[in-house]
């Protein structure tokens, strides 16, 4: 009894498969001309929100800033900061308001422009939303671009997050 209804478990995980090819990074072999999903690049974020099975965490891609230093993208950046609403926390230029200064150079996750997308798209704990469902990966980036184009204030009120 036990080995039947084994095999019915194992019979049926089998024929099921993926809930979704995509979700694999494979071809999708189910639907004629459906084509092919774009391969999977999972996010290299990492915080306390995240739980890892066994401790092992899943490999991670590396992203990177296409239009890095475009002072045409980053205008375009600060245009969307304000339409985007971003100001509306974190104050015009980002200098900082209800949420902290993005101009000042002093980053909670991170100042490199794989985790400044990272904490726009994925969002963080205790306050950033997620955006990466409102806006475009070109966006997000364009969003970067201009953050990184900011200079920090010669007045900064302290140094680092460390208290120093």
């Amino acid at each position: 009894m036990h080995r039947i209804m084994l095999g019915l478990i194992v019979g049926v995980a089998v024929a099921a498969g993926p809930a979704n090819a995509a979700d694999t990074g494979q071809k999708n072999t189910s639907d004629e001309g459906a084509g092919t999903a774009a391969p999977f690049v999972p996010p290299t974020v990492r915080y306390e929100a995240h739980i890892s099975a066994g401790q092992a965490q899943p490999a991670a891609g590396k992203l990177v800033n296409p239009f890095a230093d475009d002072k045409k993208v980053a205008a375009t950046g600060e245009q969307m900061f304000s339409a985007m609403n971003c100001d509306g926390c974190h104050g015009g230029g980002a200098t900082g308001f209800a949420a902290p200064s993005l101009a000042d150079g002093r980053w909670r996750y991170g100042g490199a422009d794989d985790e400044i997308f990272e904490t726009i798209y994925f969002g963080r704990p205790k306050g950033m939303p997620a955006f990466g469902g409102l806006m475009s990966k070109d966006d997000v980036w364009t969003l970067v671009t201009y953050l990184r184009s900011l200079s920090p204030p010669e007045d900064a009120a302290t140094q680092s997050w460390g208290g120093k």
